[in-house]
């Protein structure tokens, strides 16, 4: 058997394993549909317009903010990698591990300060909504719910 015909296997296996836990899922869940499991539900706040409405900046320059953090902490790994190199500590009699230790420290500690900057200007404040209660008018009465959060 060719190694195409075992990764053809494996793919016909993994898409059968999906649908077979997709269809029992389907079988096997109740379907009770109401009006309040049938509303757009948006990171724990009530929607408000459509799709294409504005968008508050703090999600951008939040996302902004850990690309930048997140790419430069990429290129500790390649530290990390060498840091141990056998030859290269032979060669240089151990001066290379206390150089990159250094070098290290060095770039953390302007990541660190890039993090202060941005959180002493406020990048990282977040905008809490005023929170309003909502018009819904569930079928189950408030003294279940009640008991329901006494109880966990």
């Amino acid at each position: 058997m060719s190694a195409w015909a075992t990764v053809l296997i494996f793919l016909v296996g993994s898409i059968v394993f999906v649908m077979i836990g997709l269809i029992a899922a389907q079988i096997i869940r109740p379907n009770k549909p109401n009006l309040e499991k049938l509303s757009t539900y948006e990171s724990g706040e009530e929607t408000v317009g459509d799709a294409w409405g504005k968008i508050n900046i703090k999600y951008i320059a939040i996302a902004i903010l850990f690309l930048l953090f997140e790419v430069e902490i990429v290129f500790l790994f390649p530290w990390a990698t060498v840091y141990a190199h056998s030859n290269l500590i032979k060669v240089t009699k151990g001066a290379w591990i206390w150089y990159s230790l250094t070098e290290m420290f060095i770039f953390v500690f302007i990541l660190t300060i890039g993090l202060a900057y941005a959180w002493s200007n406020g990048f990282l404040d977040w905008v809490k909504p005023t929170p309003h209660s909502s018009d819904f008018k569930s079928v189950v009465p408030k003294n279940r719910y009640d008991d329901f959060n006494k109880k966990y």
